[in-house]
């Protein structure tokens, strides 16, 4: 009991010791606080430093991937308006920005025929997935039957997506996906390859003049092999389908879309103000065949390219306004007949419709400008922008292509006894490649024989303006009036401007 009693009192007295030292001398105790404080901070910083070096466990990602989503949201919510005043653009130009924005970071311009890298790959599916997911609250009511409990039945309304996001957004995915599989298809390919435009002086000659800023395509002495040239030809045919499928449901898109006032008020008093004269009087002949008046125009460039479409479709819009006026009267004045203002505007778009098929690259026009900028519609601002940047990638992988097979061919013709060997397999080539090439229907699912009989599902995909009068009268030889997919089908091939990429 006296050692127990001994002890307590040592502790109290070194416990008092303590007390007093620190009551003594605060200056010491605030220099060991204030270095025991660095020395964590210190160690707190190596800590972090360390973990970025070794980078975020699979445990954080999600959390990453979450933070990405929350800021491209953010952004849409606040119409890239980022000081939060409500100055923003509408929330349907903000998507149809922000596809555009990902398909331009994401894919760029692809001056070679390579497989996507993975990461890059992964990114575009994950924030596709992001923006596409807003269609899926986009829903329409429809009816449908409920049974009660008494066995009665009862029609009731539904929700359902809307019809036109039902049928064309997984057409549009399917477009995707066939797309970077083509790109993955040439991983494996040797037989031609990139070399520097610095580092081929030599052979400057061998790149087409409008391409002069993408690297040069190098192929072996003696030309591609026939499997590969066969090879090649199919994947320009299957691509060149993805493209009419993209083109063909971003037209009917646009087409769906109201003209804003603002084009309308900016629109000439007639057509003749809006065409000029010389092609006002060429459209206006009384035989008229439109690639004769395309042999006749200058379309050397895209620019002039891209100002004959704005007349053409500015013509259109002023002929139809002309036409659909319910009194019969108009402020613009009426110096033409009916029925020849619809012969015009007929002829006019089977011009336009020529002109988005031989230069499928172009920019977009005025009117589609307008359009875009102007729609309120959030599911049609989806599929346009997914349409247009899927178009514009088709068109980009075709050049490519034929970048390959006009090196190719600059082999060929350098070599008069090999082309003269190539002469008929390349028609075996192109025999094989267009029965073994599937067309537009294949790649989106469609069935020619029952389109003959029910063309209701092709109508969902290329549904005109408005619906038109098939008989004409017989004031010229202007060929019967075609749908849109006719006119894709049918016309000749893809070519772009001489100063286009």
């Amino acid at each position: 009991m006296v050692r127990t009693l001994t002890r307590r009192y040592s502790i109290r007295n070194s416990g008092s010791f303590h007390i007093r030292r620190m009551l003594d001398s605060p200056g010491d105790v605030d220099d060991n606080q204030q270095s025991r404080s660095i020395v964590d901070t210190r160690n707190a910083e190596d800590q972090s430093m360390e973990h970025q070096n070794i980078g975020e466990s699979p445990q954080e990602r999600p959390q990453s991937d979450m933070e990405q989503m929350k800021e491209r949201f953010a952004k849409l919510l606040l119409g890239e308006d980022m000081s939060g005043g409500g100055k923003g653009v509408s929330s349907a130009l903000a998507l149809s920005n922000a596809v555009t924005n990902l398909a331009a970071s994401v894919f760029g311009e692809k001056g070679k025929l390579e497989p996507m890298a993975p990461e890059r790959k992964a990114r575009w599916r994950k924030e596709m997935d992001w923006l596409l997911s807003v269609t899926d609250h986009i829903v329409e009511f429809v009816p449908s039957q409920q049974k009660s409990k008494d066995g009665t039945n009862m029609e009731i309304m539904v929700t359902k997506q809307r019809s036109d996001l039902l049928v064309n957004i997984p057409g549009l995915r399917k477009l995707d996906t066939l797309l970077i599989e083509t790109l993955d298809n040439f991983g494996q390919e040797k037989e031609f390859w990139y070399v520097s435009r610095n580092d081929d002086q030599e052979n400057e000659n061998n790149q087409r003049d409008d391409k002069w800023w993408h690297p040069t395509v190098k192929v072996p002495a003696n030309g591609l092999s026939e499997t590969s040239r066969r090879w090649l030809q199919s994947q320009k045919e299957s691509v060149s389908q993805v493209l009419k499928a993209a083109m063909a449901i971003n037209a009917a898109v646009l087409s769906e879309i109201e003209i804003p006032e603002s084009y309308i008020d900016s629109l000439p008093k007639n057509g003749r103000a809006s065409l000029g004269d010389s092609i006002y009087k060429s459209i206006t002949v009384e035989y008229f065949d439109p690639a004769q008046f395309l042999s006749t125009m200058d379309l050397s460039t895209e620019h002039i390219v891209l100002d004959l479409k704005n007349r053409i479709e500015a013509s259109i819009i002023i002929w139809k306004r002309k036409m659909h006026q319910k009194d019969g009267r108009s402020s613009w004045g009426s110096g033409v007949s009916l029925e020849k203002r619809e012969l015009f505007e007929e002829r006019a778009e089977t011009i336009l419709h020529l002109l988005k098929q031989r230069f499928p690259g172009l920019p977009q026009s005025a009117l589609d400008i307008s359009k875009i900028q102007e729609n309120r519609d959030i599911g049609h601002a989806i599929l346009e922008s997914y349409s247009r940047i899927l178009e514009s990638l088709a068109f980009t992988v075709m050049s490519r292509i034929e970048d390959v097979l006009y090196a190719d061919n600059l082999t060929q013709t350098s070599s008069p006894a090999r082309s003269d060997m190539s002469s008929t397999s390349d028609e075996d080539a192109a025999r094989l490649s267009a029965s073994e090439t599937p067309t537009l229907s294949d790649f989106m699912g469609w069935d020619i024989a029952s389109a003959k009989s029910n063309s209701s599902d092709i109508e969902i995909y290329y549904k005109s303006d408005n619906d038109r009068k098939t008989s004409k009268p017989p004031l010229s030889a202007t060929p019967k009036k075609a749908s849109y997919l006719e006119k894709i089908e049918n016309l000749s091939g893809l070519r772009s401007p001489n100063a286009r990429d």
